[in-house]
């Protein structure tokens, strides 16, 4: 090991993780300590003013400002109580992270003094600088003004000594310019189709609501060695780095024990988590070393995405108190498992769970029925958009990888409900729908209780599968903005139940009885929806070309799947809906293809830098080593002896110059493509062309400094490897 990468491990492993104190109280005690939730408003707000926020934030009731200055002053009063001394509305730009700017609790008392201050015109709305946020051409750079808009649905909460207020993003002229707005639209639309379809069922039903639940994956890697990788440091991923002759091949870290010292910084936090509201509940080794993962209760959509972007910062800054870094990045190793975040998504009313059976009557059944058969629809309907909906420049390096979902929207049902839906569409008359509940298996084991099998297996291969009372969607990143995935899904679920109760009330029109109009829709919709249902490998090649066959959305270029945005029944779906319109989808897709050629073009120059500035004269010093000691031998032995014995460095010597010449020979062509590329003026356009031209280039340079690794005295060897890297001591 070289005396830097010494230096830099040695203090790595010295430093001491933070001791986290173990709270006297049960987590049930602390929890929300940090948030402005309804226990909270009860305490600091005037019962009239309480009774309409808290029917905004249940039941959608339109927001009266008049409310608004006496909210703002319950707020802060509990804010000041905690702490806190500023307030910033918190929002979801389109980087896919979150925007913050603080302000003071302080104005002029117009005495020479000071007080705090904090009305409800700036609770409710403020006026941050629009023009740096990405925006896809809806703002010119001079146009400045953009809006915040007060979010009650997602309480207020504190972090440090600041009141964070979630947020929407809007411009001056209209259009979203974040991830929240579009989402909010999204669930308002999914309510309301569904609602009127579960009025088929049940005329009490009031609500719909759309629940998330989220499992985070991440990696973590000791602080030092993170600071003497600029790869990691730029880009979130390794751009080089030779496998570790052990990695995760022997499956022996998946659901280990935790390491102490990632106990203690998973200790951390969750308690702080917990403070926050949000409702850790899972935490375990994952597949790969140093690999983890996390996941809460499900919640509300809307207040789980936003927990989860909480819950990634939170993450970035307790991992610095232990003497790691987080990385986010999909794939930030090569050659081991990458990092994903599953979505489960379900829907619930505000009398029960709609994807759940077996039902208690036959009629609970035909509803379960009804909304997996028009989930599907919508998948099958809008399965391109959904891809391009999860897809980025960091995920498309983990997809289909035999690690995670295939680049390929399919749906995995299980054995019971294929059975139910095949046996559906073959009959022709109104029977009852059956499920067979939970069976019983016995273990030749008289101290193992009686096990209850679930009516399915579970498919890792799929990218959107049912498990149980929710489909998993697993094919979103773990860097992601969980809302991208669900604005996409939400409301093509929208958009199909609203065609599925036009079509249901057609035939009742025509005088066909209730349930004999659903079944009829549903048989037609179960046959035509087949091709998105696939219970097999997800990884083999036959599956690809099944897909093809299918007409299923089979593309892998990042930039092209963008294009799913903008197809014609994609802009009607969301124009339909109210949920986007085509400026700003046009305006959204103009960012992402734009984010892509940054990230490759970062990615890129990181690179080239690392081989010219590290690689190549670290291998040139070594090879200038073997050549000294060649002529050396030549000296010292007989020339025939000398020869044989300098061969083997010879190689060696003629390999580091091959090598050496093709790297420096194609970071010189990957900067001239890449000035080829710059010039484009049509993001699109250049955004295929770093797929097409550039990022391919990155691993062939990647796989001969790899090779070079292996030559080079590990003692030069500047960079940490693989087995310093992947391993926590």
């Amino acid at each position: 090991m070289s005396k830097l990468r010494f230096r830099v491990v040695e203090t790595a492993f010295k430093k001491k993780a933070v001791e986290v104190p173990t709270p006297a109280e049960r987590p049930s005690e602390y929890f929300g300590k940090y948030v402005f939730n309804k226990e909270k408003m009860f305490k600091y707000l005037p019962s009239k003013v309480y009774e309409k926020l808290t029917d905004v934030i249940d039941n959608g009731a339109p927001l009266d400002r008049g409310i608004a200055n006496e909210v703002a002053a319950g707020m802060k009063k509990w804010a000041i109580e905690m702490g806190a001394t500023h307030y910033t509305h918190w929002f979801h730009p389109l980087t896919e992270g979150t925007a913050e700017k603080h302000d003071a609790f302080v104005e002029h008392d117009g005495k020479g003094g000071m007080m705090e201050e904090f009305s409800g015109k700036l609770l409710v709305q403020q006026e941050p600088d629009a023009s740096s946020f990405p925006n896809g051409g809806i703002r010119n750079t001079f146009e400045a003004r953009g809006y915040s808009a007060w979010d009650p649905s997602s309480p207020a909460f504190i972090v440090d000594d600041t009141l964070c207020i979630p947020t929407v993003f809007i411009a001056y002229t209209g259009e979203s310019l974040d991830y929240k707005a579009p989402l909010l639209k999204s669930l308002r639309a999914v309510d309301k189709a569904a609602v009127e379809v579960c009025h088929y069922f049940n005329t009490d039903v009031k609500k719909v609501y759309s629940y998330l639940g989220w499992e985070q994956e991440y990696f973590l890697v000791d602080e030092g060695l993170y600071a003497a990788r600029p790869d990691l440091l730029l880009t979130g991923r390794t751009l080089m780095g030779h496998e570790s002759s052990k990695n995760q091949q022997l499956e022996d870290h998946y659901f280990g024990a935790i390491p102490t010292r990632v106990a203690s910084f998973m200790k951390e936090l969750e308690i702080e988590a917990l403070k926050l509201g949000i409702p850790c509940k899972t935490r375990h080794n994952e597949v790969a070393p140093n690999q983890f993962e996390l996941a809460p209760i499900y919640e509300e959509c809307n207040l789980a995405v936003d927990h989860n972007m909480l819950m990634m910062a939170l993450m970035r800054k307790i991992a610095r108190n232990h003497g790691f870094r987080v990385l986010l990045h999909e794939k930030p190793f090569k050659g081991v498992n990458g990092s994903g975040k599953h979505n489960n998504w379900s829907l619930g009313t505000d009398t029960g769970i709609l994807l759940h059976a077996p039902g208690k009557t036959p009629e609970d059944n035909l509803r379960f029925v009804t909304f997996v058969v028009n989930t599907l629809m919508a998948v099958y309907r809008h399965n391109g958009l959904l891809k391009a909906s999860i897809m980025s420049a960091t995920n498309a390096h983990r997809l289909g990888a035999n690690e995670a979902p295939p680049a390929i929207i399919s749906s995995f049902l299980g054995k019971q409900l294929t059975q139910v839906l095949d046996h559906l569409e073959e009959t022709t008359t109104d029977e009852l729908i059956n499920f067979s509940g939970k069976q019983g298996m016995k273990m030749d084991i008289p101290q193992i209780p009686e096990l209850l099998i679930d009516n399915t297996d579970r498919n890792r291969t799929s990218p959107f599968a049912f498990t149980g009372n929710r489909f998993e969607f697993r094919a979103v990143g773990s860097e992601a903005n969980c809302a991208s995935a669900m604005i996409a899904l939400n409301t093509a679920v929208a958009e199909q139940l609203r065609q599925f109760k036009q079509e249901v009330d057609s035939l009742i029109e025509k005088g066909e009885p209730k349930i004999s109009a659903i079944l009829e829709i549903l048989r037609k919709y179960i046959k035509e929806c087949k091709p998105i249902r696939f219970d097999g490998n997800g990884y083999s090649d036959e599956w690809k070309e099944e897909a093809k066959r299918r007409g299923l959305d089979c593309e892998t270029s990042c930039p092209v799947i963008f294009d799913n945005y903008l197809k014609d029944s994609s802009v009607k779906m969301f124009e339909s809906t109210g949920v986007m319109t085509r400026k700003e989808l046009e305006a959204r897709n103009e960012v992402k293809l734009e984010t892509y050629t940054k990230k490759i073009q970062i990615e890129a120059r990181v690179l080239g830098d690392l081989a010219m500035n590290h690689i190549v004269p670290v291998a040139i010093k070594y090879q200038s080593e073997l050549i000294d000691n060649a002529y050396k031998m030549k000296d010292l032995f007989p020339a025939g002896e000398a020869s044989k014995l300098s061969s083997e460095n010879l190689k060696i010597i003629k390999e580091i110059a091959e090598r050496t010449i093709f790297i420096k020979e194609h970071v010189d062509a990957m900067i001239e493509a890449r000035k080829v590329a710059n010039k484009i003026e049509n993001e699109r356009e250049k955004a295929i062309a770093y797929h097409d031209n550039i990022a391919p280039m990155l691993e062939e340079i990647r796989y001969h400094i790899d090779k070079l690794e292996l030559i080079v005295d590990n003692q030069l060897w500047t960079l940490p490897k693989y087995r310093e890297l992947l391993f926590i001591r």
